[in-house]
């Protein structure tokens, strides 16, 4: 088959086409049973094609039509012998990806700086984790990614290993050097597992990091709709036959994946591997020039700097994802999550996160020239309006939290006996739920740790600061759940 076809979606119009009388799931019947107002909205054709796995259609939990030729194809586009398409996000992906390869009490080495999805992974299958400290960039306040020295180190402690984790590119953009790493844990026999919710893209353009596929990384989970022009929620998990068993992970999938799974999604999944396919590099050329030109007239207005090239040279920042854009805001005496504010009430601009000292803005496929320049018109305004006060700016510390020590296993942790105290009177304990910003998810505490002065201080900060803080049952932050402690008999 050609890249230039699009089998799922192409069936699902003709079935659509052929119009047949569905006395089958889902009720709304193509919209006829469906809120007036919604169905104006969304549309019939759209509605047309939300249906389900009847025979004529396939069926993802044992494709053998056209939902088989599509992920036949997106396996050609990646470069990987097996693609699973997910309508479960990356997430859902990730989580399959990690109990396909292991189980209660089996290693996994992991960078500390992972998303709360890898983390849930490793609870569900019983995994202990062997954390790595990812590198800190103490300038910009944010993690990158782990070094090829520090997975030597890990796997001559732990050979035993089931596997090693790896985020390409992470949120922010920056890749470690994913092909000598997989390299390492090759001559192991670990299978390396790649978290590229962040990085469709980069397999189409030569400018870019190298994908998980072109670094011979044996699984990825891919997240599409982040970068790749399909719907939310649906991503790919790429598969690299010979130290995992794709029917294996097939099985997993299915075990962890709704047997009402959108064709909406899916379909989206096929025209965008078929877009990225036949015109990605094209498209993906012009967003970068975009981002490298807004970059470039960022970093000309005052007190405000958008990272670019000069943040590689590290261990672990071996390239980078220009199509992202760091911008630090802190020189200006605001949080990021304050000009994240200022943008939306002042331009109607939102942007991808914020967190005590940046703002991130990603550049895509969809964005133009007029979209930069509101953006950069809008930051320039920003500085001339702080510009009274710069003077008066006491240098800003950056605030880091640190890696905790872990006392227990997250599943053992998760599932043990706890009890509820007060947020301020947490020191020390051992947290039994996960606490983290989101975006980026990345978590602060994981069930297990224990819980230290510094990074209650760095919670409590983010709070103050207004930014998104998640994970606690407890949604205002004013008790955690922790491990529960039996004092002796006297």
């Amino acid at each position: 088959m050609s890249q230039e076809q699009t089998p799922l979606f192409s069936g699902l119009v003709a079935h659509a086409k052929r119009n047949p009388i569905q006395f089958h799931i889902p009720g709304h019947k193509k919209g006829a049973g469906m809120d007036t107002e919604f169905r104006q909205f969304i549309g019939d054709n759209a509605l047309s094609i939300d249906l389900i796995n009847i025979g004529p259609l396939d069926d993802l939990h044992q494709p053998k039509g056209i939902i088989k030729q599509a992920q036949d194809l997106a396996a050609e586009a990646f470069g990987a012998d097996r693609t699973f398409f997910s309508v479960q996000g990356t997430s859902g992906a990730i989580i399959a990806m990690i109990m396909a390869v292991c189980g209660p009490d089996d290693k996994i080495i992991v960078p500390r700086n992972v998303h709360k999805s890898i983390m849930s992974a490793i609870v569900f299958s019983g995994a202990i984790p062997v954390f790595i400290h990812p590198e800190i960039d103490k300038e910009l306040g944010i993690s990158h990614g782990i070094t090829t020295d520090s997975v030597e180190k890990a796997l001559k402690q732990h050979p035993d290993a089931k596997a090693i984790l790896v985020i390409n590119p992470t949120y922010f953009g920056i890749s470690a050097d994913l092909k000598k790493i997989v390299e390492i844990a090759h001559s192991y026999h670990v299978p390396v597992l790649v978290d590229e919710a962040h990085g469709v893209h980069i397999h189409f353009h030569d400018q870019l990091p190298l994908s998980a596929m072109q670094a011979g990384a044996d699984m990825a989970a891919t997240s599409v709709h982040k970068l790749g022009g399909s719907m939310t929620q649906s991503s790919i998990l790429n598969v690299r036959e010979g130290l995992v068993s794709a029917q294996h992970v097939q099985t997993i999938l299915s075990m962890l994946t709704t047997t009402s799974t959108s064709y909406l999604l899916l379909a989206s999944l096929d025209v965008a591997r078929k877009q990225l396919a036949t015109k990605g590099k094209q498209l993906i050329d012009r967003t970068i020039k975009l981002s490298q030109s807004m970059r470039k007239r960022i970093n000309e207005i005052d007190h405000i700097h958008c990272v670019g090239k000069e943040i590689l040279g590290s261990k672990a920042t071996f390239d980078y994802d220009p199509t992202k854009l760091i911008i630090s805001v802190k020189d200006l005496g605001l949080t990021g999550y304050e000009v994240e504010k200022w943008l939306r009430e002042k331009y109607n601009i939102e942007v991808e996160l914020s967190d005590l000292y940046n703002i991130l803005c990603i550049v895509s496929l969809g964005d133009t020239e007029t979209e930069a320049d509101i953006l950069v018109n809008a930051l320039n305004n920003l500085s001339i309006e702080c510009e009274h006060r710069v003077g008066q700016i006491e240098p800003i510390e950056v605030l880091l939290p640190e890696i905790p020590v872990l006392a227990l296993t997250p599943r053992d942790a998760f599932y043990s006996e706890t009890e509820v105290v007060p947020f301020e009177e947490s020191e020390g304990r051992i947290i039994a739920e996960f606490v983290m910003v989101y975006p980026p998810g990345i978590p602060i505490f994981i069930p297990g740790e224990i819980i230290t002065k510094e990074n209650l201080h760095y919670i409590r900060k983010n709070l103050e600061a207004g930014l998104p803080v998640q994970g606690p049952e407890d949604d205002e932050i004013k008790t955690i759940r922790v491990i529960k402690e039996y004092k002796a008999i006297q």
